[in-house]
């Protein structure tokens, strides 16, 4: 048995030699694997290090470039915090945060960043440092949370429960009003203050001490406290807030925390539709937060309105109109210094290419006190922001001047300040010159606005007339010599410091240069004769003027041959190319070949087309700006009573027009047909009728609703509204029973009618009353009257009046629009004299409104060609509408004449009336037996035989 059992022994011995060697041989392969598949990654890694490497030295060289590339930080910061480098990646985020504010998630990581590296106490101040910095680039929630945090870990140190404390109650002035994200805050710090609870209490059935129950009652009202402050702000999920205090509370809720409770309930039911258009909409969301702070500033809650836009910059960080309306809400309303000098910090960090951001933070530090050091920092940092535009430098520079000009007491002869503004003024004019004028092409100030306010001061504070001029002769040989106002800007500030010697000199002068407006510079230099000048002074002055005036006129009408030149031959141009086009179109036409019965027919067809449906267009009124004239027109309705006189007895005739919705071809009814045609043309009353138009087509029954309209001007006869196989065509004709009625009706033109401005007009025939004219307003020059063009379409009367009031007594004011009754950008504003109108030319010419700069000018209509009025002599092609003359498609018809060549030459002696005036007939019984044979109807095998004669 013994030897059995030492048998037994030695083989589980060998059994675990054996395991044992197999174990050392797999160990041994597995360590061969490790070094293998270690080999492998640290290739891998190598070729990634390498990478990055190239990547990280390739951004620090554009960076280098360009410092302001955004992006180009963020992919830096993101490949050095791959390789854990610290010192770089801290290098390169403080660069980053020194130019740009950060953004939330740049920031957190930043800040777990250096708190896992800075776990040493005497470290934990720099990490402090850091979250300052953090909490005043954007208001966020979390990095509040962030900082209370990491604050806790230093209740330890002394005073460190008061820093925690303090940090929070920061975090709630800054974030406790976040309506979705501020009970957070709050409950962060009920949790807190519920540790501190838990360690000031005795022990279960100990009795405290008079300490220690005076250490509890504190805390508990801490608690308390804070329970009633949130319950107080209209917070999402108040509700559970409410029943958590309930709960917790021994005492109960009290009548006043509940009623608290119940105004900020009501408050939060209130904004709770806006909160949730914000989580519906997609980023930047800026329509919807601009309609929150709306409805915020209603509100009128000073806290509340800076919450949202704080939550608006968030997501709109790089929208300068959001800056600016917040940084104005803060000039204008809060007016806390520190508040406000951080936001317009923030501002020019954000969108530090937009110069008015710039300009109203150099306004807000000076208008807090800010020293002159810092202001000129400022001001340096905004030249080096990169403007787009060369009037970004003009208008930052005119800031900084200002402010300068601020700073001096012109009492003292002689000052430092007014030495530095001097030197600031000569300092701007080179930076004009050299640095913008090379960047842009341009100075952005062609008008020198700068030398004209540094004149100004040098004549008004520092009593140095002569610098004055001096700066003014500059100003007129940068190409300002040519312009009206400039001169009477010089000859202003010459009447009001200098003398009368150089105020003539100075008119004289403007008078032999001015090419704008040279008649009112003369004038001006005529009144001023006659208030100071002599009798030699006034015989020079008028032969000046009167010299200058005859050049001018010879030069204007140069001109103005050379334009109707230019015009004459554009039309012959374009009157060949017509022709050719209709020659190579007839010369096709004659090639095809047809038989006579093919070719009437189409001839049959094609005139039907043509008059048919052409006919019912109305005639074309020659409208002035108000529409007071027009032809009488219409379709057949109107038995082609105006289309006789336009087109003379040679008209085609004309189909009778059928009514809407019939169908060609189709048998009318006779009632419809009364109805169409009404009743005859001699009980039809010229001088009691209107002439209505612009309507739209898709007005429902335009008799009733016209009827129902002008009923407010007198009995209405009549409603004649005009159709057209499609519909109504847009005009109409309304008698009244009495003459009285029709200036009333006159009254109504321009007013709106379904979205459209209706155009009410006279009714007069054009063939009984040739003369009659037709444009509302003078075509000459109106020197009591300005002109002003590029207007916003938005402009309306009251702003225009608001802008014009200061330049004098206004009579009228006129909004130029199209037929639709949008706004074309101009207007007239009519003073009360001359003098008053000059006045505005000078002051508003050149006028910033809306961002759109304004031209004023005197108003100089444009004369009426020949073209522009209605000629009754001219043949019937000349005066057809364009549609008229190549079809119902226009140019796609084809324009070839089917009218037989024997009838084009019978008739070519009235063709040649369009430049003159058409021959009359012989006289006698031939002449009118000869037109009438003319006019008389030919049947089918008349014209069979003329298109077979050769």
């Amino acid at each position: 048995m013994a030897a059995t059992g030492n048998a037994e022994e030695s083989q589980l011995q060998e059994m675990e030699e054996e395991a044992g060697m197999e174990r050392e041989m797999d160990s041994d392969e597995e360590e061969g694997m490790g070094i293998e598949n270690s080999d492998d990654e640290e290739d891998d890694s190598s070729e990634d290090d390498k990478e990055n490497e190239a990547e990280i030295q390739r951004l620090e060289e554009q960076l280098s470039i360009n410092a302001f590339d955004y992006n180009c930080h963020v992919d830096l910061i993101k490949l050095l915090r791959q390789e854990g480098e610290l010192p770089p990646l801290r290098k390169a985020r403080q660069k980053m945060s020194e130019l740009f504010p950060l953004t939330e998630e740049i920031w957190l990581d930043w800040l777990k960043d250096e708190i896992h590296l800075t776990e040493e106490e005497q470290n934990r101040e720099k990490v402090y440092e850091l979250f300052e910095m953090a909490v005043k680039d954007y208001i966020c929630p979390e990095i509040w949370l962030e900082y209370a945090q990491y604050s806790i870990g230093g209740m330890g140190l002394p005073g460190g429960m008061e820093k925690v404390r303090y940090i929070f109650e920061r975090a709630l002035t800054a974030v406790g009003l976040h309506m979705t994200k501020g009970a957070t805050v709050w409950e962060a710090y009920r949790e807190f203050e519920n540790v501190i609870l838990a360690t000031v209490q005795p022990p279960p059935g100990s009795v405290p001490t008079s300490e220690q129950q005076a250490l509890l009652n504190a805390q508990l009202e801490r608690i308390h406290t804070l329970f009633r402050r949130q319950l107080a702000i209209p917070l999402m999920d108040m509700e559970g807030t409410y029943a958590e205090y309930e709960e917790w509370s021994d005492q109960g809720v009290s009548d006043t925390v509940s009623q608290k409770f119940k105004r900020a309930l009501q408050q939060m039911e209130k904004s709770k539709p806006y909160e949730e258009t914000l989580m519906a909409a997609e980023p930047p969301k800026q329509a919807e937060y601009q309609t929150y702070i709306d409805y915020e500033q209603k509100e009128g809650d000073p806290a509340r309105i800076q919450i949202i836009f704080e939550r608006a910059l968030a997501e709109n960080c790089l929208v300068p109109d959001m800056w600016a309306k917040y940084t104005k809400y803060l000039d204008r309303q809060l007016k806390i210094k520190d508040l406000v000098l951080s936001s317009h910090d923030r501002a020019v960090r954000n969108c530090p290419w937009t110069m008015g951001l710039w300009k109203n933070y150099l306004l807000a530090l000076e208008r807090h006190g800010a020293d002159h050091q810092t202001i000129s920092g400022v001001f340096e940092k905004a030249l080096n922001a990169g403007f787009i535009q060369a009037t970004d430098y003009v208008n930052i520079w005119e800031a900084y001047l200002d402010y300068l000009r601020r700073r001096v007491d012109f009492s003292k002869e002689s000052s430092r300040e007014l030495e530095e503004l001097r030197a600031a003024f000569t300092r701007s004019l080179d930076y004009m010159k050299q640095d913008v004028e090379e960047r842009f092409s341009e100075s952005g100030d062609p008008s020198c606005t700068i030398m004209q306010v540094w004149a100004k001061i040098e004549a008004l504070h520092c009593k140095n007339i002569q610098k004055a001029r001096e700066l003014w002769d500059s100003i007129m040989t940068k190409g300002n010599a040519k312009f009206a106002n400039m001169w009477l800007e010089y000859y202003n500030l010459e009447r009001s410091y200098g003398d009368a010697l150089h105020c003539r000199k100075a008119l004289h002068r403007a008078v032999q240069c001015t090419s704008d407006y040279p008649e009112h510079v003369c004038e001006v230099l005529l009144t001023f004769e006659r208030v100071e000048g002599s009798l030699e002074d006034w015989d020079a002055a008028v032969q000046k003027t009167e010299t200058r005036l005859n050049r001018v006129n010879e030069q204007r009408a140069k001109v103005a041959e050379k334009e109707a030149h230019l015009v004459r031959q554009e039309e012959e141009k374009t009157e060949q190319r017509r022709r050719a086009k209709a020659d190579k179109k007839n010369q096709k036409k004659g090639q095809k070949g047809s038989r006579p019965g093919e070719k009437r027919k189409a001839e049959d067809e094609d005139n039907e087309d043509e008059w048919g449906e052409e006919s019912e267009q109305p005639p074309k009124r020659h409208r002035g700006e108000g529409n007071q004239g027009s032809f009488r027109g219409g379709g057949a309705e109107e038995f082609m009573e105006t289309e006789s006189g336009l087109f003379g007895r040679r008209a085609p005739p004309c189909r009778r027009q059928e009514p809407p919705g019939a169908k060609r071809g189709q048998q009318i009814a006779p009632a419809t047909v009364r109805k169409t045609q009404e009743d005859n043309p001699e009980q039809r009353k010229d001088d009691c009728s209107v002439f209505i138009s612009n309507l739209a087509f898709s007005m429902e029954d335009p008799e009733k609703r016209l009827k129902e309209l002008f009923e407010s001007c007198g009995p209405v006869q009549s409603v004649r509204p005009v159709y057209a196989a499609k519909g109504f065509r847009g005009y109409c004709y309304v008698q009244f029973e009495g003459k009285t009625s029709v200036p009333e009706a006159l009254t109504m033109d321009r007013r709106e009618v379904d979205g459209r401005p209706m155009f009410v007009s006279l009714c007069v025939d054009k063939n009984k009353n040739p003369d009659f004219k037709v444009f509302k307003y003078n075509t000459n020059l109106e020197k009591h009257k300005i002109f002003i063009s590029g207007l916003p379409f938005s402009c309306t009367k009251e702003q225009l009046e608001e802008l014009c009031n200061d330049q004098g007594t206004i009579k009228d004011i006129r909004l130029v629009t199209n037929r639709s009754g949008k706004p074309k950008g101009l207007a007239y504003v009519e003073f009360e004299d001359e003098a008053q109108a000059s006045q505005a030319v000078v002051k508003l010419d050149g006028t910033v409104l809306q961002e759109h700069t304004l031209s004023v000018a005197i108003s100089n209509p444009p004369r009426r060609t020949a073209a522009d009025k209605p000629d009754f002599s001219r043949p019937m092609g000349a005066m057809m509408p364009r549609a008229m003359v190549y079809g119902s498609r226009g140019k796609g018809r084809t324009q070839l004449s089917l009218i037989p060549r024997s009838i084009h030459r019978q008739t070519g002696s009235e063709s040649k009336a369009e430049n003159g005036t058409a021959p009359k007939p012989t006289g006698g019984a031939s002449g009118d037996a000869g037109f009438e044979a003319q006019a008389k109807p030919m049947s089918n095998s008349d014209f069979a035989k003329m298109l077979l004669r050769k």
